[in-house]
């Protein structure tokens, strides 16, 4: 042995010999019931060995990690996750073959000796105090177990991984102790089969069920002796011995493993003999995790449930502790997807747009009256090659999406719905001229006021110059005039189509608060196509808001104990009137029939929708619902720098991209197959007589200085519109309003793609209205 250091103390190696030869005297290791305190033997040096009684007496066995299986709404698997991949097994459905071959490689003495084997830490002991280190270990089957359970607790964090497997005399203290422990209470069979359903072999494999699955495509009660004994020599060296990269290493090591369990007679010299000759006969699977596995591409939907299962407080109080549970696994979790929805959206999407195409697709379908997602698919593969993409492109940022796209004019439904909740009549009708300048001031929220720039005024135009009033309601959602609409907002105020939104769940896809100016009626603010979908589904539930959900039931497994865990539940309010729903709803039926969305329909299904094209053709969309199946269709760069003009989608030349044209006909035939064999219901339809231009209807439903637009005698607080109509209808006074005060809202033209100009607070300050026309058809 070394001599004394020149401290005057017992090095680690000698203090450990002292500490083990004292036990053995005392007979405590043999007895493996108690050993003295290792303070009294000068074990507590500082930065080396913890007092042997004060660590703690109960070491709690961990719960394993293990796959998670992810569901679709009929029970059919849609990923399997894991932060381990490893399925637990009772010792009973493990090959007796893979039980010796373990045993006699890596510890043979594992029945004779208690939690410690006495002449295995003498044997090294010696050879460790020759080598001047640890160059030789002595663990038994049950040390090992208890290092393994270490590993395990420490998960992901490296900085706990290294703690757990230092090789200091402090860990093999507190390892000798909770061995001692766990020998007493689980006795031989149940540490053996922990022991095999912990331990790592290589290849993402964790235990002896997962390896077997990785290396020989079967279960781990079929493996036969050559295959045992393979398996069994990888535990050593996981990295060294790996098969699948070096048969040559493996195959000596297997031999080694044979030769073992003969010379302890297990098998015979001759089985040993044969078993040697034999290949290693590999029949490799790949790993198969995470959701990049998933199937029908609902990768994205499985990422959206992880993320849901990762900030959902019903999972767990702290984002710590909904992580452990997502890492442990284990987790059986169903589903809102409907496969034969989730099929017909990637097979519409497939059929329109290419992943090679310079622009992308994303879709959405939900349930109305349940907010269950359906389907969530897009044109761009869930992976990290060319033309794949991790961002879910249908989802909020904050839940693994992209910061949204201008819905455009799928958003003008709100404001209608926002104006009928508030008493417009849907006869209500407009000049809506082909091109105006954004009407000031506009009432916001909060007692605030919007107010263009009186130097430099923005205008805003329809798509074409042969679109000009007067218009009504009905035709003006039908051929989606922005001027109309711009006059709407102006007429009843900021405020009331912000809180309808809110109350539809519409919000900002990057998470920021929905800007306060009139153009927001054109949609300028980004949105994802989870929120548009589950917006117009509040029209198909007749005015019934529900929150998105995306699990209906998770269970956990413990060993052979199951238990169900609580999940989130949809919530759902009331949005708006079920008159004020259903002339939405009447009002989409005409896009369909007659306006814009012509491409979209469903044939004698009734459907209602939307189009939407923002200004600089940097997304198009159409958003529509039948009575059961709400569902939003987004085409556009993710990255906002190609304008769709001049550009093939699927194989198809475009001059320009609408939304009728290209995401009308994917939402067509989308809904088709994801409502093929459902029952066509019908909608509850309003009776809305056309307009007749004479302007009766102009008295506005105007909310602070917006203002009354003027009626029949031209009086009230008038504004730019209200003094138009005045005198289009004979009213008379023309519109001044009031000028502003601290706290105006006014705007500023950002340098984001697209050219938005979104509202912002400016203290008073005049400022621009929204740039462009934003919400095309």
């Amino acid at each position: 042995m070394p001599k004394k250091r020149s401290g005057g103390g017992l090095s680690p190696l000698q203090q450990a010999a002292k500490f083990l030869g004292v036990s053995v005297l005392a007979g405590a290791v043999m007895a493996g019931i108690a050993l003295p305190a290792a303070g009294a033997l000068g074990l507590t040096a500082k930065g080396s060995v913890q007092s042997f009684d004060e660590i703690p007496a109960n070491l709690k066995s961990p719960q394993l990690s293990q796959r998670t299986t992810i569901l679709d709404a009929k029970g059919g698997q849609i990923a399997s996750v894991y932060s381990r991949d490893r399925t637990v097994v009772d010792l009973k459905d493990i090959s007796p073959y893979m039980q010796k071959a373990i045993v006699a490689i890596e510890d043979s003495r594992f029945y004779q000796h208690g939690a410690i084997d006495l002449k295995g830490v003498l044997r090294a002991l010696n050879k460790n105090a020759q080598e001047g280190g640890v160059a030789q270990g002595a663990s038994t089957l049950t040390q090992q177990l208890v290092k393994n359970y270490f590993i395990e607790e420490a998960g992901d964090d490296p900085t706990k991984v290294a703690e757990a497997t230092q090789q200091t005399m402090g860990r093999k203290v507190r390892e000798l102790k909770y061995a001692i422990q766990i020998e007493e209470q689980l006795g031989k069979k149940k540490i053996l089969e922990n022991y095999l359903n912990i331990t790592f072999f290589g290849e993402q494999a964790y235990g002896v069920e997962a390896a077997s699955e990785r290396y020989f495509s079967k279960h781990a009660k079929d493996l036969n002796l050559q295959e045992s004994a393979l398996l069994a020599g990888i535990v050593q060296s996981p990295s060294r011995y790996d098969p699948v990269n070096d048969e040559a290493e493996a195959t000596k090591r297997r031999n080694i493993v044979l030769q073992r369990m003969a010379e302890l007679g297990d098998i015979s010299p001759q089985e040993a003999a044969q078993a040697k000759r034999q290949p290693l006969g590999l029949k490799p699977s790949q790993p198969k995790n995470g959701c990049i596995t998933a199937v029908q591409g609902a990768g994205f939907f499985c990422d959206y449930v992880r993320e849901v299962f990762l900030t959902d407080p019903a999972f767990g109080k702290t984002k710590e502790a909904r992580a452990k549970l997502w890492n442990q696994g284990g987790l059986t979790i169903r589903t809102t997807l409907d496969p034969q929805s989730q099929q017909s959206v990637q097979n519409s999407i497939k059929n329109h747009v290419y992943k090679s195409d310079q622009v992308a697709t994303a879709a959405t379908i939900v349930e109305p009256g349940t907010g269950k997602i359906l389907a969530m698919g897009q044109s761009r593969p869930y992976g990290f090659g060319t033309n794949e993409t991790q961002i879910n492109l249908s989802v909020n940022q904050g839940m693994g999406g992209g910061a949204g796209y201008q819905p455009g004019s799928t958003f003008k439904p709100i404001v209608a719905a926002a104006a009928l909740e508030g008493g417009m009549p849907a006869t209500q009708e407009y000049p809506s001229p082909y091109q105006m300048p954004y009407p000031s001031p506009v009432a916001a929220c909060n007692g605030k006021t919007w107010r263009d720039d009186p130097r430099k005024p923005s205008t805003l135009t329809n798509e074409n110059e042969s679109e000009h009033g007067p218009y009504s309601m009905k035709e003006a959602t039908a051929k989606s005039v922005n001027t109309y609409y711009v006059q709407m907002i102006s007429d009843i105020g900021i405020c009331p189509v912000i809180n309808m939104a809110k109350k539809m769940g519409v919000a900002r896809a990057d998470g920021r608060q929905i800007d306060q100016a009139p153009s927001i009626a054109l949609g300028t603010q980004e949105m994802s196509p989870l929120t548009m979908a589950n917006a117009y589904a509040t029209f198909a539930s007749r005015g019934m808001y529900c929150t998105p959900v995306a699990i209906e039931s998770v269970t956990q497994t413990t060993g052979s104990r199951v238990k169900s865990l609580p999940v989130p539940r949809s919530t759902c309010s009331r949005a708006m009137s079920e008159k004020t729903a259903d002339t939405v709803s009447t009002l989409l039926k005409g896009v369909v029939e007659d306006g814009t969305g012509q491409e979209a329909g469903l044939g004698d299904r009734p459907s209602a929708g939307k189009t939407g094209t923002t200004d600089e053709r940097f997304a198009a969309w159409f958003v529509g619902y039948t009575p059961n199946m709400a569902g939003a269709v987004w085409v556009g760069d993710p990255r906002h720098q190609r304008k769709m003009i001049n550009i093939t989608i699927g194989g198809i030349p475009h001059d320009k991209v609408y939304g009728g044209e290209v995401p009308g006909p994917i939402w067509r035939d989308m809904m088709n197959g994801a409502l093929e064999g459902k029952p066509t219901e019908d909608f509850n339809l309003v009776d809305i007589p056309d307009g007749n231009g004479s302007g009766d209807n102009h008295q506005g439903q105007g909310q602070g200085n917006g203002g009354q637009h003027g009626g029949a005698n031209g009086g009230g607080h008038g504004q730019l519109i209200g003094g138009l109509l005045g005198g289009l209808t004979g009213g008379g006074a023309t519109g001044g309003g009031a000028t502003g005060g601290p706290g105006d809202i006014g705007g500023t033209v950002p340098t984001a793609p697209g050219n938005i100009i979104q509202g912002q607070t400016n203290g008073g300050a005049n400022g621009r209205a929204v740039g462009g026309t934003g919400g095309r058809r």
